[in-house]
């Protein structure tokens, strides 16, 4: 593998209109941080750079909301998201913000450096205008009803109830939220960016170049986008809120939004040049080797709704500009909310200061709380496919893995040193050492080279999963070993002790090698692991990584502490009780009638109304029947059966709550209805890869939904 001179990794610019939710974070800023973090741990060169995005529609229309003025917002959201990412130890160099004068100059020059070449060209267009507000009408200053489900909430990008994306022609009796009155069309001159003309380029870039190192869903939705012809796309439009187009004859247009924004990710490194010019080569220029210099890897991490921007437009416009293009736009799909998509307007979201002020405070655990968050945001992180965030699924990840298996394995170690070592590092007897502790060794160097490589990729959720795996070969050495029975073995056993020194020399090794692999992950806990074993933070280097000589024979460690804390049912309960009650506060805020609302509070499946969804929805569940081929009750877990299915062309284990209902020897050899492509999920340890689909009759009782059974009640999942 080449490694780059430098690295420029960029987060997507969060609008300043409101709070982000957990969604956001597990899509473009954990992510981010995780890799930033692994290659400051390489040593080598990473800036990483964000900030808020001001302009757009989205401000002025909060403005209005909020009774207040655009840059009143932008300055109480910019410093609000700021402060949220900090509390939650996301790592940037800077976070800058689209507003500052050097980002206004920085995105004119852009513009000009482009017009002057002849890269735009100008489109007289037609546009809504307000008569009575004197103005061109933003899309979303247009509301009408939507022509796909006939809802008055319908907007001239979006439909609120239904969700689909709109253009104004396609509204049915549009209004200007303006003023309320019908808009006319008007004649107005723009600048674009012409697409097609970059076609070739794209295609050889992306879908030859890129077409196996990126990930499919992002070479998928380039392709379709490239395949359905690319339009000219405008630069510009007309709005009182933005940045100056810099033309004399630009009759106060500014440049659009989507144009401005990706050049808040050079006028950042320029910021972050300027206020770190003292130890840096080049001084104030010293940002222009990461956008200029072929040996800078430039990385994106997006959303799936941001793929097309920053792997079609800003390349077209960086290339044209004479920048380096993106070595990597790994886009995350969506996280959805206890069964439902994460809706703004339906106040079905957990925000990020809701989960920062309801857990990261010094009683609950602070910094502990934040890896906490982190952990089941990256073990859950939707890299392939949607996923789905649960407070059941969140405590079963902290109490069954962080408590259970990592934190366990610390605790266990540091506290069996301290009782059987007099508290200090004891020294390694080779002369005893058997396969069972070589093994160990071995574990300890092979996942150190697999949690790099996934890294390398990526792969975050997989690279995770190795870390808490190696914690579980830990515990599983442990047990093999039992020092604490060796330990009476002391006055009759001449070779008792040096066991026991063996068995906690090898487990404090992996335990510091632990602090080293999980640092990237869980910052706060690595430091904590650190400070219970009295070494610096150079320890974290990722070359120490593998080794089993990082703590010295005959060192004195500190007692054990607690790195994480239990979660309790009482916690969960109330956080969704919570969730539930926004909702039914927003529904009741619109108006929307009772019948069509969903009913938080009742949990019968047959009295339940679930959302309403589209046929392309349904369309997106991977319905198969398969064969039950085994099945295991789950230690410590009265709900859950193991299952191994055959799908006919694979084989898969299914973890499904149907323990209370069924005996696993009687379902053997059963035909069932499998959602084949939902999102893998871990349940005390195990990756579930499927969902059984089962229906409950009038007397409660589950049945399978199978080839040779109808059942007419309501259909569920397990």
């Amino acid at each position: 593998m080449t490694i780059p001179k430098r690295y420029l990794v960029t987060s997507a610019l969060p609008y300043a209109n409101g709070l982000k939710h957990v969604g956001h974070l597990a899509g473009a800023y954990i992510p981010a941080d995780i890799y930033v973090r692994y290659l400051r741990a390489q040593k080598r060169d990473v800036v990483f750079v964000c900030g808020s995005d001001e302009h757009g529609t989205a401000i002025p229309i909060q403005a209005k909301k909020e009774g207040t003025t655009p840059q009143a917002i932008i300055d109480k959201y910019h410093e609000a998201m700021k402060q949220d990412f900090e509390d939650l130890n996301i790592s940037f160099d800077i976070y800058h913000r689209t507003s500052s004068p050097l980002h206004h100059e920085t995105a004119q020059e852009f513009f000009t450096y482009l017009n002057d070449r002849g890269e735009l060209e100008i489109k007289e267009t037609e546009q809504y205008f307000d008569v009575e507000a004197n103005s061109f009408l933003a899309d979303r200053f247009i509301k009408g009803t939507c022509p796909n489900c006939g809802s008055d909430r319908a907007y001239g990008d979006q439909c609120e109830n239904c969700g689909r994306t709109l253009s104004p022609d396609e509204l049915i009796n549009p209004v200007s939220t303006l003023s309320g009155k019908t808009p006319i069309k008007k004649k107005t001159s723009h600048w674009f960016l012409p697409l097609g003309k970059h076609e070739a380029f794209l295609r050889e870039w992306i879908l030859e170049s890129h077409k196996d190192d990126w990930r499919p869903t992002v070479v998928g939705q380039c392709r379709s986008w490239i395949d359905g012809g690319l339009q000219s796309r405008a630069v510009t439009r007309d709005l009182d809120w933005g940045i100056q187009v810099p033309l004399p004859d630009a009759n106060g247009k500014v440049l659009y939004v989507w144009f401005d924004a990706p050049i808040g990710y050079i006028s950042a490194t320029k910021q972050w040049a300027i206020d770190n010019k003292q130890r840096i080569a080049g001084g104030e220029d010293g940002w222009k080797p990461y956008w200029y210099d072929q040996d800078t890897q430039l990385v994106h991490f997006v959303g799936k709704d941001n793929i097309v921007f920053h792997c079609i437009i800003f390349p077209v416009m960086l290339k044209l500009h004479g920048n380096i293009i993106p070595a990597n736009v790994p886009a995350n799909e969506f996280l959805n909310l206890e069964g439902d998509k994460m809706s703004t307007s339906r106040n079905w979201k957990l925000e990020m200061r809701d989960y920062i002020n309801d857990f990261v405070k010094p009683e609950n655990g602070g910094g502990q709380c934040v890896d906490m968050l982190r952990y089941y945001l990256t073990q859950i992180a939707p890299e392939t496919k949607d996923s789905e965030f649960t407070w059941r699924g969140f405590q079963d990840a902290v109490n069954s893995e962080l408590v259970s298996i990592f934190g366990n394995f610390v605790n266990r170690t540091f506290v069996l040193m301290h009782k059987l070592c007099k508290g200090k590092v004891p020294p390694i007897h080779n002369d005893l050492l058997d396969d069972i502790d070589k093994q160990l060794v071995i574990d300890i160097a092979s996942s150190k080279d697999r949690i790099e490589g996934m890294l390398e990729q990526c792969k975050f959720r997989d690279a995770l999963f190795e870390v808490i795996d190696l914690a579980r070969k830990g515990n599983q050495y442990m047990q093999k070993r039992e020092p604490w029975i060796v330990a009476k073995k002391i006055d009759t056993d001449p070779n008792a002790q040096k066991s026991i020194d063996n068995t906690l020399h090898l487990c404090l090794q992996l335990t510091a090698n632990l602090a080293v692999l999980v640092n990237p992950f869980l910052p706060n806990t690595a430091r904590k692991m650190l400070g219970m074993m009295k070494v610096v933070e150079k320890m974290l280097d990722w070359e120490n990584a593998g080794k089993i000589k990082l703590l010295s024979v005959g060192y004195s460690l500190r007692e054990p502490q607690l790195l994480f804390r239990k979660i309790e049912d009482e916690e969960m309960k109330e956080q969704v009780e919570k969730l539930k009650a926004g909702l039914v506060k927003s529904e009741s805020e619109q108006s929307k009638p009772a019948a069509a609302t969903t009913n938080p509070s009742n949990t019968k499946m047959e009295t339940t109304a679930k959302p309403v969804i589209q046929f392309d929805d349904f369309a997106k569940i991977d319905l198969k029947v398969a064969t039950i081929l085994a099945a295991e009750k789950v230690e410590k877990a009265d709900k859950l059966l193991k299952l191994t299915v055959d799908l006919g062309t694979e084989q898969r284990t299914i973890v499904s709550g149907i323990a209370m209902h069924f005996q696993p020897a009687d379902i053997i050899g059963k035909q069932v209805v499998v959602v084949a492509n939902l999102a893998p999920r871990k349940m005390r340890g195990i990756e579930s890869n499927g969902m059984i689909l089962l229906a409950e009759d009038s007397s409660g009782k589950l049945h399978f939904i199978n080839p040779e059974t109808v059942i007419g009640s309501g259909a569920g999942v397990s």
